[in-house]
């Protein structure tokens, strides 16, 4: 844990709701792992209308490593998924690392998740009836690629579990399957890695050790990581932390502790408007 130890010496500033929350990166697209531009999402009609996200302008660099949090409701998980294009936005539009995505068919949508996204969820999604090998290797598979074992072994020993490839996902511990799902979402070296709550059913030690190998995606492979979370410690690991508030980001902060995080969270949640709905 020395790369945490050195980040938590570093010097950490808040920054308000009216800053950019792209970092310092040239306005290229190409320097963008994810970029909203405008981007709602409403449900319902008429009165019963939910605003999910409002016009939300956004845009996440290459190589670095966001978290995502807020109250109940607040839009977090609809931002991942318009974000992932696992869900459409109403307006504006979405680019993954330089690709519009907004209005493609779902079939190229399907390809392009496959392909250039890595996901890891809290449940963590592995089939049991594969090996660790054959769970690491299906985006392979699933997207028509031969499957890489080299790759497998590589992506394996960079979580630790380069001796479990022939076990089956019911011999592992919590935090071991968790790895694995980290394994199976840099497997094709994606644009971007979208995480869901991947510590909410890790017990603390096992969490941090998770949120490590997640940083170390970051640091040490060049990654972008995507995270929504509760926990402020989890989103401390991050290099910035955007809190949405009723579908908007109501601020943002750079390299804060979890106790910086958690104090804003509790502003934010006394402050939350109850007439007006909201999706989580």
């Amino acid at each position: 844990m020395g790369l945490r130890g050195k980040r938590q010496s570093d010097d950490r500033a808040g920054t308000g709701a009216g800053a950019p929350a792209a970092g310092n990166v040239t306005a290229n697209t190409g320097d963008w792992a994810v970029e909203l531009r405008g981007v709602a999402r409403r449900y319902g009609r008429g009165t019963s209308v939910v605003h999910a996200l409002r016009s939300l302008d956004l845009a996440l660099p290459r190589g670095s490593f966001t978290a995502v949090m807020g109250p109940s409701g607040s839009g977090k998980s609809t931002f991942l998924q318009c974000a992932a294009g696992l869900d459409r936005p109403s307006e504006g539009s979405v680019r993954l690392g330089g690709t519009e995505i907004t209005g493609m068919n779902e079939n190229k949508l399907t390809e392009l998740r496959r392909s250039r996204l890595g996901f890891v969820f809290q449940s963590f999604n592995l089939l049991p009836s594969l090996t660790v090998e054959q769970n690491v290797v299906l985006p392979m598979r699933l997207a028509g690629e031969r499957a890489d074992r080299r790759r497998a072994a590589e992506v394996l020993s960079q979580v630790g579990l380069g001796d479990k490839g022939a076990r089956r996902p019911g011999e592992l511990s919590g935090g071991q399957q968790q790895r694995v799902a980290i394994a199976r979402a840099l497997i094709t070296r994606p644009d971007v890695v979208f995480a869901d709550e991947p510590t909410g059913a890790l017990d603390t030690g096992t969490a941090a050790e998770v949120l490590g190998l997640l940083r170390h995606a970051v640091d040490g492979l060049g990654a972008t990581v995507v995270m929504v979370t509760h926990d402020p410690v989890a989103a401390a690991w991050s290099d910035r932390v955007l809190f949405l508030a009723d579908g908007a980001i109501a601020d943002s902060f750079h390299r804060a502790t979890a106790e910086q995080i958690a104090a804003r969270m509790v502003s934010l949640t006394a402050r939350r408007p109850s007439h007006e709905g909201a999706a989580a």
